[in-house]
């Protein structure tokens, strides 16, 4: 934001202040003399929130404009924040437990990652890591990653417990050894 305020600022400075600094110029400009149409300042109004007077001789911004706070998100600068929904851990878990068997895994793997996604969301659908950005059952870093496995990624437990599976398969294998990862290195 500070950064955008900044370079507003400084576009208006180059062109309209003095357009005859390089920058390309309307010819409304053009003459010394015309400058703000005859006037000595011209008010800019910026989203309705402030007003910058811009004359001959600098700038003055009538309200500091306040800073505005980023909600975390997934995905940087994205807004985005959990939706409001009602995790069912127990039929996150009977799916889940149909999906392991599906891939023709042992019931020890499924073991592991019940205690997996235990740790890491407790096989809440709606588990968001304000810090890190992580969501969902398996904490998708970012939560967006899991929309490759469905449109309903952030509110369907079977979206993300697929795309949870084939993430801990093809990093590691299998749910057991996703949970000797995160026992060693507390993460997975």
């Amino acid at each position: 934001m500070v950064f955008a305020f900044v370079a507003s600022v400084s576009f208006l400075l180059v062109n309209v202040v003095d357009p005859f600094s390089g920058a390309t110029a309307s010819p409304d400009f053009a003459a010394q003399g015309e400058r703000f149409g005859g006037a000595d300042v011209q008010a800019f109004d910026v989203d309705g929130e402030y007003t910058i007077d811009v004359s001959k001789e600098g700038y003055v911004v009538e309200q500091k404009p306040e800073p505005k706070v980023a909600a975390a998100s997934t995905s940087a600068g994205s807004g985005w924040a959990p939706p409001a929904v009602t995790p069912d851990p127990g039929s996150a878990q009977a799916y889940a437990a149909g999906a392991v068997a599906a891939r023709g895994w042992a019931s020890s793997e499924f073991d592991c990652l019940v205690a997996l996604w235990s740790k890491e969301s407790g096989w809440r659908v709606n588990a968001y890591n304000a810090s890190s950005g992580a969501y969902g059952i398996p904490q998708a870093l970012p939560g967006s990653k899991m929309a490759t496995a469905g449109a309903d990624w952030e509110t369907n437990a079977a979206t993300q417990i697929e795309w949870g599976l084939g993430y801990v398969q093809g990093r590691y294998g299998t749910p057991c050894g996703a949970w000797a990862h995160s026992q060693d290195v507390g993460w997975y």
